[in-house]
């Protein structure tokens, strides 16, 4: 039975470091994908802000985006902009809000988000929202809340039995790992060189990691939130 799935991400990017093997995948399947990307990902780095460029979605980040959720086989990509590397400034029910009313319409059967732990801000208020916003109504339900981890944030985190990213759910990478790769090519400004944990050959090392725990060639590895069944 094909499905609405939903990826909802901090940053441009983060959706594909987390999950962009998996889109993939669902794509391939017939699943319908749809991504959404809360924050603009750019004003902390500009020495004065365009805010209104990067809502208009006219960033060389949106249209990055774009080009990489081709790529993948997505259906749709909402791009919001909340204040990068901010998100703690703004109330959080503004964020969850936004989220109940894409999970409204969609109705998606799984989604995907941060890790609780991660190191950036931006990532730890999503995760929450996330969670709020897909608690569990009565006609209004997510049966499968994952969460993924992403380079350069979630093991930068000083690690504790609470920020611990410690994965119970692998997702076979091993015929679209390719298409991520290609996917974060399409990012080329954010990427970096080796052995940065967010450069192509990192990326690749730790899916092939992944995969090796479960018995691939590669993988993508997530924490299970919540899994509802009948």
């Amino acid at each position: 039975m094909k499905k609405n799935v939903l990826v909802i991400a901090a940053h441009p990017d983060d959706e594909v470091l987390g999950c962009g093997a998996t889109m993939a995948k669902h794509a391939r399947n017939g699943d319908r994908v749809h991504v959404l990307i809360l924050a603009e990902g750019l004003t902390s780095r500009d020495g004065r802000r365009d805010r209104a460029k990067h809502a208009a979605g006219l960033s060389e980040l949106a249209k990055a985006a774009h080009k990489a959720h081709v790529i993948l086989g997505v259906e749709s990509t909402t791009l919001e902009a909340f204040p990068d590397n901010r998100m703690d400034s703004v109330p959080l029910l503004d964020v969850v809000k936004i989220i109940e009313n894409l999970v409204s319409r969609l109705h998606p059967e799984a989604v995907y988000t941060h890790h609780a732990g991660d190191l950036n801000v931006d990532h730890r208020v999503v995760h929450q929202a996330v969670v709020t916003a897909c608690r569990p109504l009565p006609r209004q339900r997510v049966d499968s809340l994952l969460f993924f981890e992403v380079p350069s944030s979630t093991e930068w985190q000083v690690q504790s039995p609470e920020e611990t990213f410690a994965p119970n759910w692998f997702e076979n990478a091993s015929s679209t790992l390719a298409l991520k790769l290609k996917a974060l090519k399409a990012y080329a400004s954010e990427m970096r060189p080796w052995p940065h944990p967010r450069s192509l050959e990192a990326v690749e090392h730790l899916a092939r990691w992944r995969g090796a725990t479960a018995g691939w060639n590669a993988a993508e590895a997530f924490m299970l939130g919540r899994r509802l069944s009948g």
